[in-house]
């Protein structure tokens, strides 16, 4: 079932999401292109027909879809991530921290959801170096998300 919220700004967005895994990385993700999709879309204004509630100018489905072959716009991971991160009290170093990342999207960062998150990423180091682990989960993360809709400045997927 794909959920929708109020503050979606496109049916795109919402198909986008229900096609990758919901596990860890699913869910850091997630948090991203949502904050993206928020800011972007004025706080007053109205979900788009069909988006929202469930059921809404559908007769009791929701039924918005993307246009066959449309593309997802790309999400400005950067600009998404600077901005919590000046939102936040705490000074967090997103572009060089996997654990201040997690935090500034309020996820789970001890030791065991990082080993969860490298796991379903297919690391295949050793899990008891936090710190190469780290390293590699950092870089793998910012891959990912530039390899689904993220554009992520070049110098953080060397």
């Amino acid at each position: 079932m794909l959920l929708r919220y109020p503050y979606d700004s496109s049916p795109l967005i919402n198909e986008f999401i229900r096609r990758i895994t919901m596990g860890m990385f699913g869910n850091l993700m997630q948090k991203i292109f949502r904050t993206s999709a928020k800011a972007e879309r004025p706080h007053d204004a109205a979900p788009p027909p069909g988006m929202g509630v469930p059921g809404a100018s559908t007769g009791g489905a929701a039924t918005a879809t993307a246009p066959a072959g449309a593309a997802i716009s790309e999400v400005d991971v950067a600009a998404v991530l600077d901005k919590l991160a000046s939102e936040n009290s705490q000074k967090l170093d997103w572009k060089h921290s996997i654990v201040d990342m997690m935090k500034l999207l309020d996820m789970d960062s001890s030791l065991s959801a990082r080993k969860e998150l490298a796991t379903e990423l297919n690391y295949t180091g050793d899990m008891n170096d936090s710190a190469k682990m780290n390293m590699w989960l950092h870089k793998e993360v910012m891959k990912k998300l530039a390899e689904n809709g993220g554009k992520v400045p070049a110098d953080l997927l060397d």
